[in-house]
């Protein structure tokens, strides 16, 4: 999951501030916790970018969309199988391309309407017949990730759609049915961007009328103000002046209803603010705990969470940009440059690991006999040389204005990397830009890069949600055509036996390596802080965090 490459212009009028934000803070006490014990602050490092999770790859609006909306099929609790959520249960049938699911009874969207087989087709056909700029990959970037295409593609780069059909048999049975068997299903269903909503909330606030142009899109009020789900959380405002997003609790839901009233959700996009605002109990919690903050703020006896490293920071190589870069030797050479243990043991937190392909090793697929790139730096300037390219200059773009997961700190992690580079003589040119739009707009879109620093954080525990959304077509961000490569993908993902998927994956992780079109890093265990009197949270190597469970001692 990595924020979303879109060029929006989000216009919608700021909603009011909820006053029970302000309670928090006023009641507040001086040890890291709150004396009201019904609602929880939570610092986040940037504003939700839209309240729609079909329109949503960004992790702040993924976040929101968690506690308000449910999927058929959700991750397990601090892991990353499927488990039963509006499904009880699935099966498929003898070919493998149809899927059908059994659903919770009793079930009520915030709305008070019914939750039914019906419902689910509802959002399925509204995601397959999308039109218009429902059909840019800025809009719709998950359902273009794992489905492909559309009912009735308008842009003929678009794939045929892998989804088929949906068909409620009865009230509490459905059927999804695909074109082919896909290594993604079910599995792919988890994401917050296939969440279930309420039919009638989306036709009374006209959800799919996304307009304006491919460089400045309007969202409609459903995706702004209204987002409707059965989730143990109701969305209650969005105060954008103030940078506040309140949610309360779903006193309807069907399953245990949420511990605490109210949750709000405050953007303090300075990290240093967000540890001073935990200290000082403005907020009871914050996300991307600096590597430096993990160990002083757990000695204070702040609740620390670690997630476990689900997630890959890359040096992307685009070979389209520069000629030279389209050479292996190239490309091996600056791969051989990079000290990547030296960062790792430096900039990230502890528990953190060199990369040796784009996946970790907790996925199905890694393989242990990828080729290796070890640091040195008289092969990587023998590489050059051989590739006539001792004179390299390399504009290497990395962003500010931005926290992530695998990426806590940009500017450091740039620095060293471009100095392991002019070691061997490449000559940089660092290009600082503000991460979004205009950082994700620069790099994963034209051919105005050489390299740049990008990563992700795993959707789900398949081995094609990491090197298939990478690699399994061209993409601007990497500038490369290779068709047999993408045809071993597309192979891959259609064999419907695991375990020769899983060698099959193997394969594809060396072949990669091999290929070379980049250079992973690291992989990195981000770490999530909660007060000292806040229990009940568990942490989710998907960021899948369940504020529901949250209390105060």
């Amino acid at each position: 999951m990595r924020a979303s490459t879109r060029k929006a212009a989000i216009a919608v009028t700021a909603i009011a501030a909820l006053a029970a934000a302000g309670c928090a803070e006023s009641d507040r006490d001086d040890s890291g916790g709150s004396s009201t014990k019904d609602t929880l602050v939570f610092g986040v490092a940037g504003d939700p970018k839209v309240l729609d999770p079909s329109f949503a790859s960004d992790g702040e609006s993924l976040r929101v969309a968690r506690q308000v909306f449910e999927t058929l099929v959700r991750p397990e609790e601090g892991g990353t199988k499927p488990t039963p959520g509006l499904a009880e249960s699935w099966q498929p049938d003898a070919a493998g391309t149809t899927w059908s699911f059994k659903l919770r009874t009793g079930v009520k969207f915030h709305d008070g309407t019914d939750f039914n087989a019906e419902a689910v087709c509802a959002n399925f056909n509204r995601w397959f017949n999308s039109a218009g700029l429902m059909q840019s990959p800025d809009v719709t970037p998950y359902w273009q990730d794992v489905m492909g295409g559309f009912a009735k593609n308008e842009d003929p780069e678009l794939p045929p759609s892998l989804f088929k059909s949906c068909t409620a048999k009865d009230p509490t049975t459905v059927d999804l049915a695909f074109t082919r068997v896909s290594s993604k299903i079910p599995s792919a269903l988890m994401l917050p961007s296939f969440a279930i909503h309420s039919p009638q909330a989306l036709q009374q606030y006209d959800a799919s009328n996304v307009t304006g142009t491919a460089d400045d899109i309007k969202y409609p009020a459903y995706a702004m103000q209204h987002p409707t789900g059965t989730g143990p959380f109701k969305f209650k405002s969005w105060d954008l002046a103030n940078k506040s997003l309140t949610i309360e609790r779903n006193e309807e839901y069907w399953g245990d209803k949420a511990k605490l009233k109210t949750i709000v959700f405050r953007t303090i996009s300075d990290e240093n603010a967000r540890k001073q605002a935990l200290r000082s109990g403005d907020i009871q919690g914050y996300d991307l705990v600096g590597p430096a903050d993990v160990e002083p703020l757990k000695s204070e006896g702040f609740n620390m969470l670690t997630r476990p490293a689900f997630n890959v920071l890359y040096l992307a190589i685009n070979q389209k940009g520069n000629p030279a870069l389209a050479k292996l030797e190239v490309r091996q050479a600056i791969a051989h440059a990079l000290n990547r243990q030296a960062l790792v043991d430096s900039k990230l937190p502890p528990g953190a690991k060199v990369a040796t392909q784009f996946m970790p090793d907790t996925v199905e697929g890694w393989n242990p006999q990828v080729k290796t790139y070890d640091y040195n730096v008289e092969e990587a300037k023998r590489l050059l040389a051989a590739a006539g390219a001792s004179n390299l200059t390399l504009r290497f773009h990395y962003p500010t204005e931005v926290t992530r997961p695998y990426m806590p700190n940009p500017k450091d992690i740039f620095e060293l990397l471009s100095n392991d580079l002019k070691a061997v003589g490449i000559t940089v040119e660092g290009i600082p830009l503000k991460w979004s739009p205009d950082y994700l707009n620069a790099t994963t879109s034209g051919s105005n890069h050489d390299l740049h620093l990008l990563g992700w954080t795993g959707d789900y525990g398949d081995a094609y949600n990491f090197i298939g959304t990478f690699f399994d077509r061209p993409k601007d961000e990497w500038g490369y055509t290779n068709k047999p490569l993408f045809d071993q993908f597309q192979d891959a993902d259609t064999t419907a036996d695991n375990a020769q998927r899983v060698e099959k994956y193997k394969a594809l992780n060396a072949a990669v390596m091999e290929f070379l079109p980049g250079v992973p890093i690291s992989h990195s265990p981000p770490a999530i802080v909660f007060g000292k009197d806040v229990t009940g949270v568990k942490p989710s190597p998907l960021t899948d965090e369940r504020y529901s469970t949250a209390e105060f001692k």
